[in-house]
């Protein structure tokens, strides 16, 4: 069970919104630059490995440099990953699911997925609050343990399904230990 799992967060405070602390490990931190400023995600090997081992590997080929977030749900998440920026691309590389037991309060990284359960590819997001019924449900995959106001900054979407004009982007995101 990670930290995050036995904790109410709530809306008012929660990791996402602290200083990073000097006790992250690096090789499962990582750096995301948006256009506000550094967000840092720790990352959660121990319940999602395939998730964060794919997720480290294209931080390492530079795959999410530029990446825009073209699908931003105000009050709901932030979702990015999709090199075509449409919302139906990927690295071309599916993942069996790694459901667990972490819930989906602000902060959580998850990763996006199509009907099948075994669909997720390199499309992630990052909920504002929490979401309960996302829980058991996505591969919950991270933490944000800092910056999160710099998510909150993301330019938003409009309509149901969030979709983004001229949306903001990821400048780079690196595992800690590499920069």
């Amino acid at each position: 069970m990670n930290k995050w799992q036995s904790h109410d967060l709530g809306m008012k405070r929660s990791p996402a919104d602290a200083g990073a602390g000097g006790d992250l490990d690096l090789e499962n931190t990582l750096y995301l630059e948006l256009k506000d400023g550094r967000v840092v995600i720790e990352l959660f090997p121990n319940l999602a490995p395939n998730h964060v081992a794919r997720i480290k590997e294209l931080c390492r080929q530079n795959f999410y440099d530029g990446i825009v977030f073209h699908r931003v749900i105000d009050g709901f998440m932030a979702q990015t990953g999709d090199p075509t920026g449409t919302g139906m691309g990927g690295s071309g590389q599916n993942l069996a699911a790694e459901f667990n037991n972490t819930r989906h309060e602000r902060g959580t990284c998850s990763m996006a997925r199509a009907q099948n359960p075994d669909s997720a590819d390199s499309q992630f997001f990052i909920v504002f609050q929490p979401a309960s019924h996302l829980n058991g449900q996505y591969t919950a995959w991270g933490q944000v343990v800092s910056g999160m106001a710099h998510v909150d900054a993301i330019k938003k979407g409009a309509g149901g399904n969030g979709e983004v004009s001229d949306p903001d982007s990821i400048i780079t995101m690196r595992v800690a230990a590499d920069v």
